[in-house]
């Protein structure tokens, strides 16, 4: 057993349901095969296990491992293609870069690529949309069980509207999502997602055979897109033009449930929001990426009341980053810009956004650093003299603390990750 000792910050219960940052200032957690065995004051476990090795990490905090709900693996290279909105971003950025994927050693290097950028932000867990190639999904799901991430990704499968490199077929998208599947669900901390990039690339055919590997693979889950753009959501009403609106066009074939996040949804009539939340579907926010692609502002009150799950998304290659302190920052900004009708996010919020809301939204038993956890954490520890390490070192409370990590916090801040109690 390892005895880590460091001050801690957590939010094992909703704060938009009242719950509160969880602070410990001189905390021990006493990990044992992975799991968070005990928690308590430092003193108290310490006296309690006298000879079990200490692992001091007392400077800079603690927090749980970081819960990435939306993140595409093919688009690290396209991070930072600012100006344009979603479609022509599309075309003239993601889409060629995913075309490179179709050989198989450049996917290997931009899945190491992807992983070590995960892994640099803090990210334990993470939903990723994969490849629109089969053998660059395998070459991706090896990589991340080589290197201990909690990874839901899938093949990525549309039939219309992209260039003819990307396109399958239904019974090509079901052939080969289920070998993937078979290959990968369940296998380590990897699990499968079935995985239409979104309605407008995707016909009634291929939308029912995703169904089809839902109905066939249990337990796998379902991501895609949805009410990100404006010219999008209208594109898509004009294809499905007798769906009663775009989250429709998935509920039709039985893809919207407990074990499907959908991305952005900033375009969100109330009668979607009944039915994600009637479902139990979760939403990925993507903070960063809705700014950067000029797409909206996200209605979270809206969210929150009619009581549909939300946590945080990176969106790489939209996204600016990795870095869901960055996501939250973005967040909050979003909400202060909404005025009445946006959310007045604390950093406790902002904390349950990037963990915990994200571990429920993915059903990972992981998310706070409670007893009987498994040891997924984060350690952000600036250097002497950043910013950052002078407003930890001045923080008049945990709260403004951990404000300060959301505001200054970068990945060159994170100074180790573990997954189970295995330091990455």
């Amino acid at each position: 057993m390892t005895l880590v000792r460091a001050r801690v910050m957590d939010t094992p219960d909703d704060p938009f349901a009242g719950g509160v940052l969880r602070h410990d200032e001189d905390a021990g957690l006493l990990v044992a095969d992975g799991v968070i065995a005990a928690r308590g004051p430092y003193a108290e476990l310490r006296a309690a296990h006298p000879d079990e090795e200490v692992l001091d990490l007392r400077g800079g905090v603690m927090l749980p491992g970081f819960v990435d709900t939306h993140v595409h693996f093919p688009q690290v290279r396209v991070i930072g293609s600012l100006g344009l909105p979603l479609l022509e971003w599309l075309d003239r950025c993601a889409l060629p870069e995913e075309c490179r994927l179709a050989e198989a050693a450049y996917a290997e290097v931009i899945a190491r690529e992807f992983v070590d950028g995960l892994v640099g932000a803090g990210t334990t867990s993470a939903l990723v949309f994969g490849s629109h190639f089969a053998p660059a999904v395998d070459v991706l799901l090896r990589e991340v069980s080589r290197v201990g991430l909690r990874v839901t990704a899938g093949l990525v499968v549309s039939d219309r509207g992209l260039p003819d490199a990307l396109l399958t077929t239904p019974e090509r998208a079901y052939d080969e999502s289920r070998a993937l599947a078979r290959r990968w669900h369940g296998t380590g901390r990897v699990r499968y997602a079935v995985t239409p990039r979104f309605s407008y690339s995707t016909t009634e055919a291929t939308l029912d055979a995703c169904a089809a590997v839902l109905e066939d693979e249990p337990g796998t889950w379902f991501t895609s897109h949805v009410n990100e753009n404006p010219d999008e959501v209208t594109a898509v009403g004009e294809l499905f033009a007798d769906a009663l609106h775009y989250v429709g066009t998935y509920d039709a074939h039985g893809l919207v449930g407990e074990r499907s996040v959908l991305a952005h949804n900033v375009h969100a009539t109330d009668d979607e929001l009944k039915l994600l939340a009637g479902r139990g579907a979760a939403v990925a926010h993507c903070a960063t990426s809705n700014s950067a692609l000029g797409s909206g502002l996200f209605p979270l009150r809206r969210h929150v009341e009619h009581g549909v799950r939300v946590a945080l998304g990176s969106d790489v290659g939209a996204g600016t980053g990795f870095s869901l302190l960055k996501e939250g920052l973005q967040a909050s900004f979003m909400q202060a810009l909404l005025g009445a009708e946006g959310v007045p996010l604390t950093p406790a919020h902002l904390l349950f956004l990037a963990t915990r809301a994200g571990a429920l939204a993915l059903g990972l038993d992981v998310g706070d650093l409670g007893e009987g956890r498994p040891f997924d954490a984060v350690w952000i520890c600036p250097e002497d003299g950043d910013p950052l390490d002078v407003g930890l070192r001045h923080a008049a409370s945990a709260e403004a603390a951990l404000s300060k990590v959301f505001a200054l916090g970068t990945p060159a801040d994170v100074a180790g990750v573990w997954v189970a109690g295995e330091r990455l």
